[in-house]
This record gives C-alpha cells, structure tokens and sequence, in this order.
C-alpha cells in the first residue's frame, strides 16, 4: 500500500503494523470533516521515522500534545496536517523537512510561531490561525517562497518589518488580532490580494490607528501614500 487511512471512533493510538509498511507515501489519521468526530489520540510513536516515503501526514482533530523529534527524519515530506490538536510546542527538528511545502497547525495551543519552522524554505502554506501567538520571529524574512500566511485569531500586538519581505504572499489573513499599526514597508507586499469582496489581506477584528483601516482598504499604494505623508509632516 501506498496510501492509507485509519479511521475509527475512538482512535486513541496508531497500530503498530503501520510502522512495518516502509513504502508508505500518504498517511491519513483524520476524521472526515463532515463527521464531527474528533479522535483522541494523544501521542505520535517515535517509531513514525520508519515510514521515510511518507510525502503526506494527516493529523488534524486528534489530541496530539507532542510531536516527537523523528518527525525530522521524514525527507519526503510534503504535506502535514496538524489542526486542531493540543500543541503548545514544536520540536526543532521540523526545520529538516526540507520538502514541506504546506503545513497546518491552526486551532492549537502555540504562543509563538516556531522558529524551525522558518527554516523551511519551500514553504508556500502556512496556517497558525486560532493559536495564542504573541511573537513573529524575524527570521520570518527566509520563507522566501511563502504564498499564503494565515494569521487570524491570535494575539499578536505587532508585525515584524521582516513580514515585509515576503513578496510572494498572495494570502495574509490578520483578522482578529492586537494589531495597532503596521510596518511602515507594509505597502511593498504589492502581491497581496486586495479585491473588495476578498480581501485576503484581512484586518477586521483589529484596532487599527496607524494606518486606519479605510487606508488599508486601498491597498498597496494607499498604505505606502500614508506612511510617505507621515515622513513629510
């Protein structure tokens, strides 16, 4: 077998059978999203490095509260779900998986996005929505390849100006945040989707002073005309 999906009501552990099918390439232990059921299992065998071929690991609604170190031993990896589990913390060693291109952790319990995972350079979705995260590390600045960023639904004060470099995001969802202002550079992001009925470059939900959020309606070039006014005053 080359995909599998383990499902079950109670799911509270992986069998270990799973471990001997070394070509593996995806692993679903996920209810589906129409069902309601949240599983409850609690820990990630470390003996999940021997499946190397996985490319795709799906862990959303379970009750993961560690993911173990092996998890960097997996090269392969393209995909991993991690949604609405109980992670307050990442193991460093994630910031090996240098074919990881997307990566799911919102509905958590993180209070800063990782600084592992900035190291992945390949990343091009990330999504922490619904954590506790208060900090953006500056080495944000090396997910060069980053196309969508979601952010919502955490407790985050401020942007680093490092966010500005990220000039290939398409998608940045800050919605319902404790964003007061801005990075002044903020107006570069010229990438960004700023359509009037989806506007991915979310503010709602934010006490937004500097610049108000009439002026972030207007995009780029509104944002960088109010930071240049700024300057001449």
């Amino acid at each position: 077998k080359k995909k599998l999906k383990i499902s079950g009501r109670e799911l509270l552990s992986v069998p270990t059978q799973v471990f001997g099918l070394e070509q593996l390439q995806v692993l679903e232990m996920s209810p589906e999203r129409e069902s309601c059921l949240r599983y409850r299992m609690e820990l990630l065998p470390q003996e999940i490095s021997h499946l190397r071929n996985l490319t795709c690991l799906y862990l959303d609604s379970n009750n993961l509260k560690k993911i173990p170190a092996e998890i960097g031993t997996l090269s392969h990896l393209e995909r991993l779900t991690l949604s609405n589990n109980s992670l307050s913390s990442l193991p460093a060693e994630m910031g090996a998986l240098q074919r990881l291109h997307s990566l799911h952790l919102a509905n958590n319990s993180l209070t800063e996005l990782p600084a592992p995972l900035c190291q992945l350079r390949n990343l091009t979705f990330l999504d922490v929505s619904d954590n506790k995260i208060e900090i953006i590390p500056s080495s944000i600045r090396h997910l060069e390849n980053l196309e969508t960023l979601l952010l919502l639904f955490n407790s985050l004060e401020s942007l680093p100006e490092d966010v500005c470099f990220l000039r290939n995001l398409h998608t940045l969802w800050l919605g319902n945040n404790h964003l007061r202002s801005l990075p002044a550079a903020f107006g570069e992001l010229v990438n960004l989707d700023w359509g009037c009925n989806y506007c991915s470059c979310n503010f709602e939900g934010n006490p937004l002073e500097s610049p108000p959020p009439e002026v972030c309606s207007r995009g780029p070039e509104g944002i960088r005309d109010y930071f240049l006014s700024l300057h001449r005053i």
